[in-house]
């Protein structure tokens, strides 16, 4: 299924693009969803899981395309409230400057499920949906340390690409730099901001590729992040001497796999994720209870299991 896109102006802002899926207009309650962007295959991914989960409950799912905008995304839940809309599922950019927001939309009764953001703990959201960020950080700094031993000599120059924009992202920077700084043999080379944008963390991994020659790792904080540092090495010919490792394969993750540049990467369930999300809200808006958190787990791929996600990314 695809979804239209329709343009239009809210409370003075910029256009933004809200949309439907076509000849999923059900009888039920209408479920919202307001994205981050739909630029990234994890945040597609993300709307195909909202989108089967929608279909098989039997109702509409309105999604809302922020284009990496958090005035959008405010934006588009004050919306969505004016709709009186049966819940509203949203994967934050920023989550304090959201609250307002979702706050509004708890005292209008309509329910609110966070996904991949994780938004305060003691905010006004039914349900936070995704992944334990910090820990995942973690879990591949454990694949990283080793890995530096065994087959970088023990020592490795770590050049952090992240996305200094998003909270989720600095969790991830945070743990596995917390992780391997002051370990035997890792130095760090610094820390570059792409802003969750691909081309932006192509051109911040190129400058950091060229002001540190002797530069040998990379952590690449999420989807864009990743792709940027991988087109960086690739256009610079460092394959033979930088190792990657990072958040969300794509194909071209699974090509630098099989090179051997890219070592080991954090897969997400972004489908799962989102349909866990469209599920608790039609529980919640047909009078259920729902766990207020809901944990869905990562796998480290390397290249020992990367066999089983070719197919996803053909």
């Amino acid at each position: 299924m695809t979804v239209i896109s329709r343009r239009g102006v809210i409370a003075g802002t910029a256009a933004l693009g809200f949309g439907s899926v076509p000849g999923a207009r059900a009888a039920g309650p209408t479920i919202a969803m307001v994205q981050i962007n739909q630029q990234a295959l994890f945040f597609n991914q993300m709307l195909q899981g909202a989108q089967g989960a929608a279909k098989k409950a039997g109702v509409t799912l309105d999604v809302f395309n922020a284009n990496d905008s958090p005035t959008a995304q405010n934006n588009a839940v004050e919306t969505f409230i004016q709709q009186k809309v049966a819940g509203v599922l949203v994967d934050a950019i920023d989550v304090n400057g959201l609250l307002p927001s979702i706050q509004q939309a708890a005292a209008a009764g309509i329910p609110v499920v966070a996904v991949d953001a994780v938004l305060p703990e003691n905010g006004p959201q039914k349900a936070q949906i995704g992944v334990d960020n910090a820990k995942a950080g973690q879990l591949l700094a454990d694949v990283f340390l080793p890995y530096v031993q065994a087959s970088m000599g023990g020592r490795a120059k770590l050049g952090v690409v992240g996305a200094l924009n998003s909270f989720i992202q600095n969790q991830r920077q945070k743990a596995f730099v917390d992780a391997v700084s002051g370990k035997p043999g890792v130095t760090m080379a610094g820390v570059v901001d792409g802003r969750n944008i691909q081309d932006n963390a192509l051109a911040v991994a190129e400058t950091l590729l060229t002001g540190n020659p002797d530069m040998t790792a990379i952590y690449a904080t999420g989807e864009p992040a990743l792709l940027g540092a991988i087109a960086a090495v690739e256009s610079q010919g460092r394959q033979g001497d930088v190792k990657i490792f990072g958040w969300d394969l794509t194909a071209q993750a699974i090509r630098g796999i099989d090179a051997g540049y890219v070592v080991a990467v954090v897969q997400q369930d972004p489908a799962g994720m989102a349909a866990a999300g469209v599920d608790a809200l039609v529980t919640l808006a047909r009078g259920g209870t729902v766990a207020r958190t809901i944990a869905v787990p990562v796998t480290i791929v390397t290249k020992a299991n990367v066999d089983s996600y070719r197919p996803v990314f053909k």
